[in-house]
C-alpha cells in the first residue's frame, strides 16, 4: 500500500514515515499542504493521513479539494483538534476516520487497515484465496497453516494481486504503489518480484498468470479450491 503523510511537526511526520515503512507501506512525507496536493495530483496513493494545521494551504483544504477532484481513497486525519465541531467538519468535508493526537501507533495502524478493509469491501484482516492466507496486521503468509517466508516487497506485490484476486493487476498499478517520491520503483523490478512469487507459490493451488499487453492475474490452479 501507498500512503501519504501530510504531516508540519518533523519529528511526527517522520516517525510516522519510518514506522509504516516498517509495516511494509511505501511512505511520502510532506510537511505542507500546498506540497501535498501537487503529490495527490501527480501521484497514486492508496490513503491519505491528513493533518489539519498546516502551513499556507492547511488541511481542511486539501481534503476538499481532492474530493472535488473526484478522489475516493480513504483519509484519516491526524491532528491536535479534539473539538467536536472539528470532528464534524474533517468528516463532512469528505475524511474517513478522525484521530486526535496524541495517539499509540498501535490504534494508528489499525485504524488504517480497518479504512483499507473497508475501501476494498473486506471485513478481515486476512486476506484469503485458495490456501493462501495473508495477514495484513502481521505482514505474514500462509499456505495450507503453513509459513512461507516474503520479503517486504514480495508481499507488498503479492497483497496487491490478492485484494484483486480474479482481476488484472497492470504492470504500472504495482509501479505506482510501489514507488516512493524520491526512489521510483520500475517495471523490470516488478518482473523480478513476480518472478520470485512464482516459485514462492508453487505447489500451493495459486499461480501469477502473465496477461499479454495488460499485466498480472492471480488465479486458483487446475483442481485447486
Amino acid at each position: 500500500m501507498r500512503v501519504l503523510v501530510i504531516e508540519d511537526d518533523a519529528t511526527l511526520g517522520r516517525a510516522l514515515q519510518e514506522f509504516l515503512t516498517d509495516q511494509g507501506h511505501v511512505t511520502d512525507w510532506l510537511a505542507d499542504g500546498e506540497r501535498g496536493l501537487s503529490a495527490l495530483s501527480s501521484h497514486f496513493y492508496d490513503l491519505l493521513v491528513l493533518d489539519l494545521n498546516l502551513p499556507g494551504v492547511d488541511g481542511l483544504h486539501v481534503l476538499k479539494t481532492i474530493r472535488d477532484q473526484g478522489k475516493n481513497f480513504p483519509v484519516l486525519i491526524l491532528t491536535a483538534r479534539d473539538g467536536l465541531q472539528d470532528r464534524i467538519a474533517g468528516l463532512d468535508a469528505g475524511a474517513d476516520d478522525y484521530l486526535t493526537k496524541p495517539f499509540e501507533l498501535m490504534e494508528f495502524a489499525a485504524r488504517l487497515r480497518a479504512l483499507t478493509r473497508r475501501h476494498a469491501g473486506i471485513t478481515s484482516s486476512v486476506l484469503e484465496f485458495g490456501c493462501l492466507a495473508l495477514d495484513t496486521a502481521h505482514r505474514e503468509l500462509r499456505a495450507a497453516g503453513q509459513r512461507l517466508a516474503l520479503s517486504v516487497r514480495e508481499l507488498s506485490v503479492l497483497e496487491m494481486l490478492m485484494y484483486r484476486a480474479g482481476k488484472v493487476v497492470t504492470k504500472q498499478q504495482i509501479v505506482q504503489g510501489l514507488s516512493a517520491l524520491d526512489a521510483d520503483f520500475s517495471e523490470n523490478a516488478v518482473e523480478v518480484y513476480i518472478y520470485r512469487l512464482r516459485k514462492r507459490l508453487e505447489g500451493h493451488g495459486a499461480q501469477i498468470q502473465t496477461v499479454r499487453g495488460f499485466g498480472y492475474l492471480l488465479e486458483l490452479e487446475a483442481g485447486a479450491g
